[in-house]
C-alpha cells in the first residue's frame, strides 16, 4: 500500500527496496503529524507543536559511525576519524536491513540539501517514524509538488530504530550502526531514535563530495546585512559557545543556524531550518527562537512537559541537556527566503574559554585563521561531567570533527584559499570566562560581546588601536567604544597575574601538544603559527 505524491518510476522497489507492507510517499507536514498521533510516537503540544522523547539515544552516536572502505575512497579518508566498515560486510548489513523492513511502515521524504541549485545534492530519506519525517521536511528544503513527479535522488538514506545491527555479523561496534557507502551512495542507520543522525549524515556526505568542487563546507551559522547579501558573516563554533545565539542578530537576516557552504558563488545554507537546544531557553533572551516551541508542526524533542497543561520545562534536564527544537526556518521573522549569502566578509570563529586566558576578541591573519581552525577549540568545566574536577580543553577540529570524512587540513586549506582569494576578515571571539578560570571568574558579559560583534562586522573595529598578544601572537583591541577597557586585556581582568601567566602558559602548552598531528601537513607560514 503506497500513498503521496512521488516520481512513478522512482519507488522503493525501483531502488531494490521490496516487500515494505506500507509506504507514504512526500506526506506534507499535517498527514505526518496524524500519522505519528495514530502511531503513537509522540504528544501534540501547545500550537501544534509535537513532542517526542528519543529514548536511549539523547544525542548523537559518534562511535557508531563508518565509511565502508572501498578503492574510490581509501586514500582520501580521514581514517583516524572514521571506524572503516568492510564492502561485504556492508552488504549483509543491508541485506538483513531491508528483511526487517518488510513488516513495517515507512514514510518516505525526497528532499534536497543545499540551498545553491548549482551545489546541491537530492536526497531521499527513508524513516520508519512518521514525525522522523516531519524532521526532515525542517532540516532540509522541500521541492516543489509538481517537481517530485520526476525526482531522482543522488544519494539514499535509510534509517530503521527498531533494527538492531550484530557487531560480530555486521562489521561494526555495537546494535546501532550508521553506515555510509560511497559507492553505492546509501547511507544505513539503525537502533536509534535521535533524528540528528539523519541530519548530520548528510552534513557528513557533503563535507566529503564539496571539496573535490572547490567548495568550503562549514559547521557554522551565517547572517548578512539587511539588504546587503555581500556583506556576509560566518559563525563557527563548537556547542555551548553562541554560534546560534549571537548569529540570530534582529538588525541582520539570518541564513541559518548550523551548516553552509561557501562556492565560487558565495554563501549558501544547506538546510530550510533550524535545530536550536532548548536549555534555559527564554521569551526574553531568544524570543523568536522561543515562540517556535509553541508553533505548528515544530518538532519538540526530550523536553519535559506538564502532561496536563503541556507546559514545556526549559530547565528540567532529566532526559537529557541536549534538548531541541526543530522548526522550518521561515518561522524566524529575519530569516533569508533564498539561503544565499555573498562571500565572507567577516569570519568569526567562537571558543568558551573556560581557563579565562584568551581575550574577548582578537583579529587573526589568515595562518592564524588556519590554526585557530584546525584547533577548533572550546573548553568543558567542572560539573558538566562526572569526574571533571577544573576546566577541561576540548579540540575538535574544523569545529566539528565528528562530521569531517576527509584529513583537517584538506578543510583548512580550502579555508584559507578562499580567505586570500576574496580577503575576509577573521575574528576569534571568546564568549567564556573573565577575570579568572571557571569558579573564581565570571562569564563574559554577552552585552560586551555583541558590541565587540557589532563593531567587527560594521568595520569600525578595524579603525582602533591594536596590540600585540603575548600569548597567541594575534592581534587585540585596546580599546573600543561601550566596552569597559579592561576587558580587553585579560591579564588586566585577573587579581592574581602570576595565577595568570601560568594558566595562560598551560593553554598555549595544550594547544601546541594538540596541533603536533597537524605539523607534517601544514606550510611553514601555519607551522610559524602553531611554533610561535
Amino acid at each position: 500500500m503506497t500513498s503521496g505524491r512521488v516520481n512513478p518510476n522512482f519507488r522503493l522497489e525501483d531502488q531494490g527496496i521490496e516487500g515494505v507492507e506500507k509506504v507514504h510517499y512526500n506526506l506534507i507536514e499535517p498527514a505526518l503529524v496524524q500519522a505519528a498521533i495514530a502511531n503513537s510516537e509522540g504528544t501534540l503540544g501547545k500550537g501544534g507543536a509535537f513532542l517526542v522523547s528519543t529514548g536511549q539515544f539523547t544525542g548523537r552516536s559518534p562511535k557508531d559511525k563508518h565509511v565502508v572502505k572501498t578503492d574510490s575512497v581509501a586514500d582520501s579518508i580521514w581514517w583516524e576519524n572514521n571506524a572503516e566498515m568492510d564492502p561485504a560486510k556492508f552488504d549483509v548489513l543491508e541485506a538483513d536491513m531491508l528483511e526487517h523492513m518488510k513488516s513495517h511502515e515507512y514514510f518516505v521524504q525526497d528532499m534536497v540539501a543545499g540551498a545553491d541549485p548549482t551545489c546541491s545534492i537530492r536526497v531521499r530519506l527513508v524513516t520508519e517514524l512518521a514525525w522522523h519525517g516531519l524532521f526532515i521536511r525542517h532540516m532540509f528544503r522541500c521541492p516543489e509538488r509538481s517537481a517530485l513527479d520526476d525526482f531522482l535522488a543522488d544519494w539514499t538514506v535509510i534509517n530503521c530504530p527498531t533494527f538492531k545491527a550484530d557487531a560480530e555479523k555486521h562489521g561494526c561496534r555495537s546494535e546501532t550502526v550508521i553506515a555510509m557507502h560511497f559507492d553505492k551512495k546509501r547511507i544505513l542507520i539503525g537502533n536509534t531514535e535521535y533524528a540528528g543522525e539523519n541530519k548530520k549524515s548528510i552534513f557528513s556526505l557533503l563535507n566529503y563530495l564539496l571539496p573535490e568542487k572547490g567548495i568550503m563546507p562549514m559547521h557554522c551559522s551565517a547572517n548578512h546585512a539587511i539588504g546587503n547579501p555581500v556583506d556576509t558573516a560566518v559563525f563557527f563554533g563548537l556547542s555551548g559557545t553562541g554560534k546560534t545565539t549571537l548569529s540570530a542578530d534582529p538588525n541582520r537576516t539570518l541564513l541559518g543556524d548550523d551548516e553552509h557552504g561557501w562556492s565560487d558563488r558565495g554563501t549558501f545554507n544547506f538546510e530550510g531550518g533550524c535545530y536550536a537546544k532548548t536549555i534555559s531557553l527564554s521569551p526574553e533572551a531568544e524570543p523568536e527562537i522561543y515562540a517556535t516551541t509553541e508553533k505548528f508542526g515544530t518538532v519538540i524533542e526530550n523536553m519535559v512537559f506538564d502532561p496536563e497543561t503541556l507546559d514545556l520545562d526549559f530547565e528540567d534536564t532529566s532526559l537529557t541537556a541536549n534538548m531541541r527544537c526543530a522548526y522550518p526556518l521561515d518561522y524566524i521573522s529575519n530569516a533569508s527566503e533564498s539561503g544565499l549569502g555573498g562571500h565572507p566578509k567577516n569570519i568569526i570563529m567562537l571558543t568558551c574559554d573556560a581557563f579565562g586566558v584568551l581575550p574577548p576578541i582578537a583579529r587573526l591573519t589568515p595562518s592564524q585563521a588556519m590554526y585557530h581552525f584546525l584547533s577548533g577549540f572550546t573548553s568543558k568545566v567542572a560539573g558538566t561531567e562526572r569526574g571533571v574536577t577544573e576546566p577541561e580543553p576540548t579540540f575538535s577540529t574544523c569545529f566539528g570533527a565528528p562530521f569531517m570524512p576527509r584529513r583537517p587540513e584538506v578543510y583548512g586549506n580550502l579555508l584559507r584559499e578562499k580567505i586570500d582569494q576574496h580577503g575576509a576578515t577573521c575574528w576569534l571571539v571568546n564568549t567564556g570566562w573573565t577575570g579568572g578560570a571557571y569558579g573564581t571568574g565570571s562569564r563574559m558579559p554577552i552585552r560586551a560581546t555583541r558590541a565587540l560583534l557589532t563593531a567587527a562586522l560594521d568595520g569600525s573595529l578595524s579603525e582602533v588601536e591594536f596590540r600585540k598578544d603575548p600569548n597567541f601572537g594575534f592581534e587585540v583591541p585596546v580599546d573600543v567604544p561601550g566596552v569597559a577597557e579592561v576587558l580587553l586585556d585579560p591579564r588586566r581582568t585577573w587579581d592574581d597575574k602570576d595565577a595568570y601567566d601560568t594558566q595562560a602558559a598551560k593553554l598555549v602548552q595544550m594547544f601546541a601538544d594538540n596541533f603536533e598531528q597537524y605539523v607534517p601537513y601544514i606550510d611553514d607560514d601555519v607551522k610559524a603559527v602553531a611554533i610561535g
